[in-house]
């Protein structure tokens, strides 16, 4: 199981809170409830709200949050059945400080650098039977666009070579091209969410990136959709994090 790929239609969806109107509201059409994240202070500008820097989805319904934001989240999501788990990490502003929820997934494994992993989110993870699968990139989730329970697409060379090997059909891109705020460039993973098992929301069109044909190509080959929640450019929003909720 991969807890960012809902088993159903997501109705819950987890946004930067920078997104802009346009996103927000293709997201509403779908009938998706948006919550917007709160700024982390103690964070960077440019990922400062980002929901993969400051949770993990341990299952469709439930939520691991670092006690930086904690609060907000608690306010926010309880009342729709969400669960809510604090974490031990207090997010700190210089890297590897802000990594400790980054956690990248797909089916039967947990992708990251451990050393640096929340000790709580590594013990939910080691509930689940899950395969550890170290690397040095401490960024794992924003740099892994995840496609379907064994597929993904990536910059990474080395998370690219690790999980081929292992026998994860993953696409290696070229790294730049994506949009981040304050920031030269971004990541694939945090431009899009996983709607339903076989439907990618994509913050905005990736037809202007050069590997865009293989993008569509890879996609199209394992039965996935694309929704383009608007018509500029992608944009790294830090993953779209969707949710079955009590909506």
């Amino acid at each position: 199981m991969v807890p960012f790929i809902p088993k159903q239609k997501a109705n819950v969806a987890i946004v930067d809170g920078r997104a802009n109107e346009v996103i927000v509201n293709s997201l509403k059409e779908l009938n998706i409830k948006v919550i917007k994240t709160i700024k982390c202070d103690e964070l960077q500008e440019s990922i400062s709200y980002h929901p993969d820097i400051v949770m993990h989805p341990i299952n469709h319904n439930t939520l691991i949050i670092a006690p930086n934001v904690y609060d907000y989240y608690e306010q926010e999501l309880s009342n729709l059945g969400i669960n809510l788990i604090k974490g031990e990490t207090i997010l700190g502003s210089k890297y590897p400080r802000d990594i400790a929820y980054n956690v990248g997934r797909l089916n039967n494994i947990a992708i990251h650098n451990f050393k640096y992993t929340d000790k709580k989110l590594k013990y939910y993870l080691k509930m689940q039977n899950l395969e550890f699968i170290n690397i040095n990139q401490g960024y794992s989730k924003c740099s892994l666009l995840i496609v379907d329970d064994v597929s993904g697409i990536t910059s990474d060379v080395y998370m690219y070579k690790r999980l081929s090997e292992i026998g994860y059909n993953i696409l290696l891109i070229q790294p730049g091209y994506i949009k981040l705020y304050n920031e030269i460039y971004g990541f694939i993973g945090g431009t899009s969410g996983n709607y339903d098992n076989n439907t990618i929301l994509f913050t905005g069109d990736f037809n202007n990136h050069p590997n865009s044909k293989e993008i569509e190509t890879f996609l199209q080959t394992r039965n996935i959709k694309s929704i383009f929640l608007s018509s500029s450019d992608i944009i790294d929003l830090g993953t779209i994090i969707t949710l079955e909720g009590n909506c």
